[in-house]
């Protein structure tokens, strides 16, 4: 937590170096869960994730322009033909093995650039990715402590059996109060309603992110993503909810606070 603020809060350069290592550790997982059929392919889409994230860090940050990705769509089309010289039983799961981490790793983690850097000014703004990491961390921290002590009913048995409905309110709960908080002693920074919004919308969609991560460890029938971290699990299991926020908090952000 430590390492992720201060990665955020002293210097752009810091955030680029920490969650380009992120992005990388991630696809570094979710490519070992099929490696049989991953081959050489397994460090070459480790590269182009962590390259998509970097090219997106500069282009958002108006260093570049948008030739900057013409690199990564041709290491998209080289990936793609590749899977014709494998002899593999079901090439179209092959095919999605090789761009879905892509997109779930790299391209949705890459959409934080566009939060950190205002497009207008190009200036680099940590504190509206500070404040969905901080959200995200009570919602865990609040549906944790509710779902141990008061969950009774199942949110979603199929994927995750101790998840509850409780849990998942008293996540939102907690994370709505502290947003409220927060809107009261920096009115300067952001409104109480985009504020509250912003919790809302982490408490729903880290939920989410949360299950498609454990549907997809249910699916190649391992408990954790990786070992990097023991009794924790591996980088995709403490990213699963962030990299569902993310993504819809930039919408937000973009579409209602920004304009």
């Amino acid at each position: 937590m430590a390492a992720i603020v201060s990665a955020i809060y002293f210097h752009p350069y810091g955030f680029l170096a920490l969650f380009a290592v992120v992005v990388g550790l991630a696809l570094w997982e979710f490519y070992g869960l099929d490696l049989e059929r991953m081959g050489w392919r397994k460090p070459a889409g480790i590269a182009g994730g962590m390259y998509l994230f970097t090219a997106s860090f500069f282009y958002a940050g108006g260093f570049v322009s948008h030739i900057i990705f013409y690199p990564y769509i041709l290491f998209l089309i080289v990936l793609l033909i590749s899977s014709l010289y494998l002899s593999a039983p079901n090439p179209i799961r092959n095919c999605a093995m090789i761009f879905f981490p892509q997109f779930y790793c790299a391209g949705l983690l890459s959409t934080m650039n566009f939060i950190v850097f205002d497009p207008a000014t190009k200036q680099y703004f940590p504190w509206f990715a500070l404040l969905i990491f901080l959200f995200v961390w009570l919602n865990d921290t609040g549906a944790y402590l509710t779902g141990i002590t008061l969950g009774k009913h199942r949110l979603f048995q199929r994927i995750s059996p101790l998840k509850s409905w409780e849990g998942f309110i008293g996540g939102i709960t907690i994370t709505s109060l502290a947003s409220l908080g927060i809107a009261y002693f920096f009115p300067e920074f952001i409104s109480w309603y985009h504020s509250l919004t912003l919790a809302i919308i982490t408490g729903i969609f880290a939920t989410y992110g949360d299950l498609v991560e454990s549907l997809l460890k249910r699916i190649v029938g391992v408990k954790d993503s990786g070992t990097l971290m023991p009794g924790h699990g591996g980088v995709l299991d403490r990213f699963d909810s962030v990299v569902m926020v993310i993504p819809v908090a930039f919408l937000y952000i973009d579409l209602f606070i920004r304009n």
